[in-house]
């Protein structure tokens, strides 16, 4: 009986070990397939509630806040965040105004432009000292800005709230919302004190991310207000979902290895996309109106995408020959 249960109790000490190695991946496999990151624009936030003197001169306050909003969010990773060049050719394109930049229904248009899943949108709702700040909806009082960088011999904290808006692009429905607040730990006589090296912006070129800005009681005010901002819409990453768009477009040009299409990325294409090309071997016509109904098509190979601009695309092959103009290029991408 001894010997039963000794030998039942050495094979479990080998079967456990077995079992969990199963359930473990292999050294060295590759991880588990995921989907891609969600793609969003981040517009300037808009800063009319809290005056346009800020820091004693036209300086962009809204801007400066998104620029370290991106510099957050892409050290984060959760997103794919659209490069300000890229966004602010289309809103020139489109002549979007900043006053528009707050509504979620201008700007849900214009998400699809950028071919985007989202747009995040926001406001500046504080922007000053802890006895002269700026709320929405609050009539200001005497505040004019901050206006010279100071408010007498009286030390103060600063103070930064800010606000924002992930918008769906196909409906504009709010489909989550974060806020942040930070307030300096030091005081100061002036709101850009505490920064030995701090010289004002220089011509109202903003950089919040700056090291300089960042040592004075206002920038490590904005500083904790975007972290805390780009926290909460981290954590709203998954409210949002990829964005499936059907494209289909036609072969304008075969230039050796190349092939041109009339469609671009404003259509939603990028490079690394790939489309399968057909020909029409026929067309089906309604007999009572005459209209196409039907297009017969044969397959002619795939192509990737090596260039695209905003009307058109070059690819490569990567199977099939004999492209020809005119033949049918489509994809579903994200």
């Amino acid at each position: 009986m001894r010997k039963i249960l000794w030998l039942a109790l050495m094979i479990g000490c080998f079967v456990v070990p077995a079992v969990k190695a199963q359930d473990a991946a292999p050294a060295g496999a590759p991880p588990a397939a995921q989907g891609r990151r969600k793609r969003v624009a981040i517009f300037d936030f808009d800063f009319s509630t809290v005056g346009t003197t800020a820091l004693g001169a036209q300086v962009d306050i809204g801007k400066g806040i998104t620029d370290l909003l991106v510099k957050y969010l892409v050290q984060d990773g959760t997103y794919s965040v659209i490069e300000r060049k890229v966004m602010d050719k289309i809103l020139a394109e489109q002549n979007f105004s900043n006053s528009d930049r707050a509504n979620p229904n201008s700007a849900a248009k214009l998400g699809k432009l950028l071919g985007v899943d989202a747009i995040i949108v926001g406001s500046v709702t504080q922007f000053g000292n802890e006895t002269k700040n700026t709320n929405v909806g609050g009539g200001g009082g005497g505040w004019h800005g901050i206006g010279g960088g100071g408010f007498g011999q009286k030390k103060s904290k600063a103070i930064v709230g800010i606000d924002a808006r992930i918008v769906d692009i196909d409906t504009a429905e709010i489909l989550g919302v974060a806020s942040g607040k930070g307030e300096s730990k030091r005081e100061s006589t002036s709101l850009t004190g505490g920064g030995s090296n701090w010289h004002g912006f220089g011509g109202g070129n903003v950089d919040f991310g700056s090291s300089d800005f960042q040592e004075t009681i206002l920038g490590e005010a904005v500083n904790l207000a975007v972290q805390q901002l780009s926290t909460g819409l981290v954590a709203d990453a998954g409210k949002l979902s990829a964005r499936t768009i059907s494209v289909t477009g036609l072969v304008a040009a075969v230039d050796g290895g190349q092939i041109v299409l009339n469609v671009g990325a404003k259509a939603g294409l990028k490079v690394g996309d790939q489309l399968t090309v057909e020909r029409v071997t026929k067309e089906i016509k309604d007999p009572s109106t005459g209209e196409v109904i039907r297009r017969m098509t044969t397959p002619v190979g795939t192509i990737k995408l090596t260039d695209v601009d905003d009307v058109s695309a070059v690819g490569s092959p990567v199977s099939g020959t004999d492209f020809k103009e005119g033949d049918m290029v489509k994809t579903v991408t994200q």
